[in-house]
């Protein structure tokens, strides 16, 4: 039904020349239920299944720079550059010099620590946790605590 239609009209779109990174920025990242988990790792979670297939389709038949620009893009593990350096040297903690230069982990690194937090029962974005409780970065509800 509906779905189809959907279908049909995004085929046409790309038939007559509606560049497929204007759709992806327009339909990626859309919010509404059925939402959740897939099983695709470039993809870990959609926002609804409309947002899953155009990021699908934005990461694989668009280029670097435009994914990075509509927001879709992703780093392989084996790519992606470690957050915290190995340093080799003497087991006393007192005696570790940190090199100059060195930055703090990502925000990106502490948030996917966080993958099993809730979704927030308000808006259903992912909660961050702050304490005991989770907070949600995006409207700013508590799950429960005060």
């Amino acid at each position: 039904g509906l779905t189809d239609s959907f279908a049909i009209a995004v085929s046409f779109a790309l038939q007559y020349g509606v560049p497929l990174d204007f759709l992806v920025n327009k339909f990626a990242h859309m919010r509404f239920e059925p939402q959740g988990f897939t099983r695709n790792p470039e993809i870990p979670i959609a926002k609804s299944i409309v947002d899953y297939i155009f990021r699908w389709l934005g990461s694989r038949f668009l280029s670097e720079e435009k994914q990075a620009e509509i927001g879709i893009i992703r780093r392989d593990p084996e790519e992606a550059e470690p957050t915290t350096p190995v340093l080799e040297g003497p087991a006393n903690a007192a005696q570790v010099v940190m090199p100059l230069g060195l930055e703090p982990a990502s925000p990106t690194s502490t948030f996917q620590n966080q993958a099993d937090a809730p979704s927030c029962s308000e808006c259903g974005s992912l909660m961050v946790r702050s304490g005991s409780c989770y907070k949600c970065h995006n409207c700013g509800a508590t799950s429960g605590c005060s």
